[in-house]
């Protein structure tokens, strides 16, 4: 039987709804301690330099539930000085290095790591001396693989918006390209020492197929889940989550 294929949960959107009212509710503490009951195997969580969401003093909680709990927090932020002082500071289990645009509502693409080489480089060597496991949102470009690896990352995250965007929106041969194209990239990074995770725009009718994929060890799903939450609650959705993650994984088998 194929590895158990690990869930991540970002909790960066039940922050989202506390922020559009303001106050301390819904806290994405609460959030994270139900999550891990339910299931889930660590959190995800981006401070984006904005703030939009996550913010510092989330961090401080979440490191704190986590640490107690012996449970990985994985910090998704930008390739940025302030964001490494806040990284170094608290030394979560790992760091995933994303791009970031003040402008658009969500991670729209991978980090360009052929393009930013020269100074990724020395943030993901600051961040091995300090002990985080450090991954990189990329796409499944060969050449932004081969990349990551130069620069001492031990992860890859492959992103799977075009993926999904492509099943929801009725476009089956692109989505068949894009998911060989995952496999491919997951195969690539694999063969090169990598450990593959997968994230962005997962639901229930595309978490199946990623799962599938016997290379990818880890998957970070986030925004789905929290919407999913409003209608059935947070621990039936990560629930049925796990349990379609476990079927796709079965394929791999």
């Amino acid at each position: 039987m194929s590895e158990r294929l690990r869930l991540g949960v970002n909790i960066d959107h039940v922050a989202t709804v506390r922020n559009a009212r303001g106050g301390l509710y819904p806290d994405p503490v609460r959030a994270a301690r139900e999550a891990l009951a339910a299931g889930a195997d660590g959190i995800t969580a981006h401070l984006r330099e904005d703030r939009r969401h996550i913010s510092d003093g989330d961090i401080d909680g979440l490191s704190a539930l986590l640490n107690a709990e012996a449970r990985p927090l994985n910090l998704e932020m930008a390739v940025t000085q302030e964001m490494l002082a806040i990284a170094l500071h608290h030394r979560p289990h790992a760091v995933c290095l994303v791009p970031e645009k003040r402008e658009e509502r969500t991670t729209e693409g991978g980090l360009d790591v052929v393009g930013g080489h020269n100074w990724i480089t020395p943030f993901v060597g600051r961040l091995n001396e300090a002990g985080s496991r450090v991954s990189l949102f990329i796409g499944a470009d060969p050449a932004q693989i081969e990349a990551a690896y130069r620069t001492g990352a031990a992860v890859v995250e492959l992103h799977t918006g075009a993926y999904c965007d492509a099943v929801r929106e009725g476009r089956p041969e692109e989505a068949e390209a894009e998911l060989a194209s995952l496999s491919a990239g997951a195969a690539l990074a694999t063969s090169l020492g990598l450990e593959v995770h997968a994230g962005h725009g997962i639901d229930y009718e595309t978490v199946a197929a990623v799962a599938a994929i016997p290379q990818v060890m880890e998957l970070n799903i986030g925004h789905f889940l929290i919407g999913e939450a409003i209608f059935v609650g947070l621990g039936p959705a990560i629930a049925r989550m796990r349990a379609l993650m476990d079927e796709g994984r079965e394929i791999a088998a």
